[in-house]
């Protein structure tokens, strides 16, 4: 039996794991695909529950993926555990190959590089160590000394964490100050104490979407729309991970039902596209893109 395909298939992943500066065309050529063969493996991934990602112009598998986020249960090191094994390597004095080998992939596989100051990086560690218990225990927390741009403040916040995102550079909460959902980056944070109380609005706790065209939201509004070949071939070239939302319909016709976060993004693609897409709902898009054109009108006068 050959394997050649299933060799193909993990090159692939590997490649797209740690992809941050190959196109689709770099891409083909390195793994000698065709484009169509290789959006038949990126939706071949889609659908065995790998998170696939496009950054424009990059493609890349989440390391998110619910794959090794199972994978990660069992054989993970918590971040200061990695810190730690990372700075007894570099206590020995050793500047063997493998040692050297064993500093870098731990590097990578836990981001230490992100910081170059040793103590600010066991601080990050401790606070993800701290963030992972209170999340798995439905603790609340303090961030302490969060320092936020928007805001141009520096301050406590008491909040109760849910769902690490980004590789667990952020970690999403619910502030219990404003009663809004937030998200933190990590590198902004300058301690977490870890309270004894549990979490006491775990109904109002809300994840953050993002749809095919990149953009993020709390809430998902559905858009049904029936195109025209050029419009369905657009769709998926520029959107591949809008595939899955395409189907027939009729002699020449596609019709896609796709959830997204913002009207932004869809309402470009159909803007540019419009002689070959009928717009039949929601209601909602439909009022944007009236106020759109109404807008250009008057921009025409």
């Amino acid at each position: 039996m050959r394997h050649d395909k299933l060799e193909l298939q993990l090159q692939l992943m590997l490649l797209l794991i740690e992809n941050h500066s190959y196109t689709i065309q770099d891409i083909c050529k390195r793994m000698e695909l065709s484009r169509r063969n290789l959006y038949y493996y990126l939706e071949f991934f889609r659908d065995a529950g790998f998170i696939v990602e496009h950054v424009k112009p990059y493609y890349r598998i989440s390391k998110d993926s619910p794959f090794f986020r199972k994978l990660d249960a069992t054989v993970h090191f918590t971040e200061d555990e990695a810190i730690a094994m990372r700075q007894i390597l570099e206590q020995t004095g050793d500047q063997s190959l493998q040692v050297n080998r064993l500093k870098q992939k731990l590097d990578k596989l836990y981001d230490l590089e992100i910081l170059n100051d040793v103590q600010l990086r066991e601080q990050l560690g401790r606070n993800v160590s701290t963030l992972y218990t209170a999340v798995k225990s439905k603790l609340t927390v303090v961030l302490k000394n969060y320092s936020s741009p928007h805001s141009n403040t520096v301050k406590d916040r008491v909040v109760e964490p849910f769902l690490f995102m980004d590789g667990n550079r952020e970690i999403r909460c619910y502030e219990l100050e404003s009663k809004m959902n937030k998200t933190f980056k990590l590198s902004r944070i300058g301690e977490v104490e870890l309270l004894d109380l549990v979490w006491a609005n775990e109904g109002k706790h809300k994840q953050m979407f993002t749809d095919v065209f990149m953009f993020s939201g709390e809430q998902q509004m559905t858009v049904t729309l029936r195109l025209r070949r050029l419009a369905m071939q657009v769709l998926c070239e520029e959107y591949p991970q809008a595939e899955r939302f395409v189907e027939p319909d009729g002699e020449d016709h596609w019709r896609v039902v796709m959830p997204v976060c913002s009207y932004i993004g869809i309402g470009r693609f159909v803007l540019g596209l419009f002689e070959h897409i009928d717009v039949l709902g929601d209601d909602g898009f439909k009022t944007y893109l009236k106020e759109k054109v109404n807008l250009l009108n008057n921009k025409l006068r």
